[in-house]
């Protein structure tokens, strides 16, 4: 330092700190070789604390006010020195300003997911973000648990640590809560001040006091939340049928309305949810199956079998037996008339077939002419 400088701190006898920062913690007074003269003031604003410090050791505290340096008012350093009949030269001490205002609007928040169960979506991950409010509680034990010999002390160098305690804090209390993710909202305010009172005395252990715990959202990853919107859509629309059948009317009247433009816009649109409709019909609840497929076999004795003719060069059929039985007695099939039914080869008179012999056996012969 060069002379001047040296002269000049001989000179200032006043020991203050305006404060023109919003984020320092702790500022050391700069006094050449830690000098202070007999009888020097201090003056110590709201929101301030003066720390002296004389050999490494806490000597006194000073609060708000405006105090002269004397044996009187500095009882502990005296103590210290041995000045137990005053003196009268300069002494070193270092003086360290503690801000004791509230820091407000820090903010902390979850770097990753908390995992947890959910009583009714099962594991979820969730999301948490909020502020916080802090202040020096405690000088003595703030200087030295934490600052040390710095001599700047700002909130940048300590907030870091204080939001791993907030996240890690609130993590455990979450998951201890056992709340629905969907009741979360409702208790922001008490989970807030259970988390602030658990962290009270960990905040007391550096010398802190956390005066107020915000949380402003508790999140679920962004496909769940698409999820749970699609959910909630759904519990507003209610039937789905009718929703449909009401959005098919719309579009058809909407196409009335104006037959070019949009009209195939609206018909789309009916289609699309008639669609949705018929899907969700099929990804519903399906009726109970029978053994050995959709329905069950013809009864013993009933099956049908279909018969094809030949009349007039062309096929006809195919015919049920009822059919066949009603043509013979109107003699559009003859005995000699071509026939086949599954399991033939090849076409055969009508009246080879067992079956169908009995019905010629039973039509009458032409009236006589």
């Amino acid at each position: 330092m060069a002379l001047w400088d040296k002269v000049k701190a001989e000179l200032v006898d006043i020991i203050e700190w305006t404060d023109d920062s919003r984020d320092t913690l702790v500022w050391r007074f700069p006094r050449y070789q830690n000098e202070i003269k007999y009888g020097a003031k201090l003056t110590v604003r709201e929101s301030q604390v003066a720390v002296f410090v004389s050999e490494g050791k806490i000597a006194d505290v000073f609060g708000p006010g405006m105090v002269s340096l004397t044996t009187k008012n500095l009882p502990v350093l005296t103590t210290l020195k041995g000045w137990y009949y005053g003196f009268d030269s300069p002494f070193k001490a270092e003086v360290y300003f503690i801000n004791t205002r509230n820091f407000t609007d820090l903010k902390w928040g979850t770097k990753n997911p908390i995992m947890l169960r959910d009583p009714e979506f099962g594991p979820v991950r969730l999301r948490s973000f909020g502020t916080y409010v802090v202040k020096v509680s405690d000088p003595s034990v703030f200087i030295r648990e934490i600052v040390g010999t710095d001599a700047h002390f700002s909130m940048d160098e300590i907030s870091d640590q204080l939001r791993s305690m907030i996240a890690s804090r609130f993590a455990d209390i979450l998951a201890e809560s056992k709340i629905p993710v969907l009741d979360l909202a409702s208790n922001y305010h008490e989970l807030a001040r259970f988390v602030s009172a658990k962290l009270a005395p960990e905040f007391n252990a550096y010398g802190l006091d956390i005066t107020k715990l915000v949380i402003e959202s508790i999140s679920l990853p962004p496909d769940v939340e698409d999820a749970l919107d699609k959910k909630s859509s759904m519990g507003i629309i209610g039937d789905l049928s009718r929703y449909t059948q009401f959005q098919t009317a719309n579009a058809m009247e909407k196409a009335a309305e104006n037959p070019g433009g949009d009209a195939s816009a609206g018909v789309g649109m009916g289609m699309g949810f008639a669609m949705a409709n018929q899907m969700g019909k099929a990804l519903g609840p399906q009726p109970p199956q029978t053994t050995g497929g959709a329905t069950p076999p013809p009864l013993p004795g009933s099956e049908t079998v279909d018969y094809f003719v030949a009349l007039k060069g062309e096929q006809k059929g195919p015919f049920s037996r009822k059919i066949i039985c009603e043509m013979i007695k109107d003699r559009l099939i003859a005995p000699d008339t071509p026939t086949w039914k599954k399991g033939l080869d090849t076409w055969i008179k009508a009246s080879e077939m067992d079956e169908l012999k009995r019905d010629f056996d039973a039509v009458p012969p032409p009236l006589p002419s």
